[in-house]
């Protein structure tokens, strides 16, 4: 693998947005090549036939990738962190929150701006923190917020042809969003 700079940058237009509108989980299972990608690293297909598992958000909910790099060592990591706030607490989203935090699931993070990135690709991401909480004021947050962590060999891909309105538009294959909400 070579090392050298392949391209340049030019300074972009200030049209993008931030925010996340939604997360998608997928059960982790233990294929080690889940999905397949195009020569640009866009994920092209998450398999013949995948559910997925939709959380809206809105508000704070955030996404942040680490570049983990040791010259001593040799080796480059990356960590991919999603928090997420979770408004209303009910037994229901408390009892799928045990089973995400038991799991270490796939996550599709779904941005403002269109973009939809694959988190825990290869290991899975897990719930690293979290708070069950009824805040304090009346205004304050009357929910979840949990933090769930990949570590992983390359960032996250981009799924092809995503759109802000559907994140599977350029993926070939089955995607089922699962029926049952959790409220």
């Amino acid at each position: 693998m070579a090392c050298n700079l392949a391209s340049s940058r030019t300074e972009p237009c200030k049209d993008s947005v931030g925010g996340l509108q939604a997360v998608y989980f997928i059960n982790y299972n233990e294929t080690a090549s889940f999905g397949t990608e195009n020569a640009d690293g866009e994920i092209t297909s998450l398999g013949s036939s995948t559910t997925v598992y939709k959380y809206d958000l809105k508000g704070t909910s955030t996404y942040t990738e680490t570049v983990n790099t040791s010259r001593e060592n040799g080796t480059t990591a990356f960590t991919q962190e999603v928090v997420l706030n979770l408004k209303k607490l009910t037994n229901a989203m408390t009892k799928e929150l045990k089973v995400l935090a038991y799991g270490r699931p796939r996550v599709i993070v779904h941005t403002n701006a269109g973009d939809a990135l694959l988190v825990g690709r290869r290991f899975g991401a897990d719930v690293t923190a979290g708070t069950i909480s009824t805040g304090a004021a009346l205004g304050d947050l009357y929910g979840y917020s949990i933090t769930l962590t990949g570590l992983e060999p390359l960032p996250a891909a981009f799924l092809s042809g995503s759109t802000t309105t559907n994140p599977f538009a350029g993926i070939t294959g089955s995607i089922t969003t699962a029926a049952n909400q959790v409220v």
